[in-house]
């Protein structure tokens, strides 16, 4: 009986081994917390509405995502501060305020928003075990983004913001 119990046991994480990067989930370590997404879904999600809402933004000389300033030199125990005030950001004032006609467009992002939910959920269960460390460097670099945001009307920001989600995700997907 008990070789049945660890033979089942084998078979089960095998299988979810070899079912995990079928689903595309990702771990993402963000200093002390560790959190799996569904990145590919979220990529391909942004990218089939990527043109679209690029071609929306008629503020160029703006970005809202400096990537080297904001992101990529951020230490990795400030990683997951950061991301979760971004994804607070983006449920709250650009998927939220997004408009467009497109009802395709407005299906994917509410998918997109969707997913940032789950991660939200998961960094708010990482914030709760103390695992998710705001120090001076993420709000700092928060801020920075936040007031590139509010240089825009909210709907002109939310469309930026949006048309530059890939910085974001390439980001994340930096810190598998």
């Amino acid at each position: 009986m008990k070789a049945f119990g660890f033979a089942f046991g084998l078979f089960f994480a095998v299988g979810f081994l070899l079912w995990t990067p079928l689903t595309g989930l990702k771990t993402l370590h963000l200093g002390s917390c560790v959190i799996t997404s569904n990145l590919q879904a979220i990529q391909k999600e942004f990218s089939d509405i990527r043109d679209s809402v690029q071609a929306e933004d008629e503020n160029i000389d703006i970005r809202i995502l400096r990537t080297t300033e904001s992101l990529q030199d951020t230490k990795h125990s400030e990683r997951c501060c950061l991301l979760r005030h971004l994804v607070r950001l983006y449920l709250d004032r650009v998927f939220k305020f997004y408009q467009t006609p497109d009802r395709r467009i407005l299906r994917k992002t509410s998918s997109l928003a969707n997913s940032f939910l789950l991660i939200k959920k998961e960094l708010s269960i990482c914030h709760s075990r103390m695992a998710c460390h705001c120090g001076e460097e993420a709000m700092k670099k928060y801020n920075q983004i936040l007031s590139h945001f509010i240089e825009l009307e909210l709907q002109a920001a939310a469309v930026k913001a949006l048309g530059e989600l890939g910085i974001l995700l390439r980001w994340m997907e930096e810190m598998m």
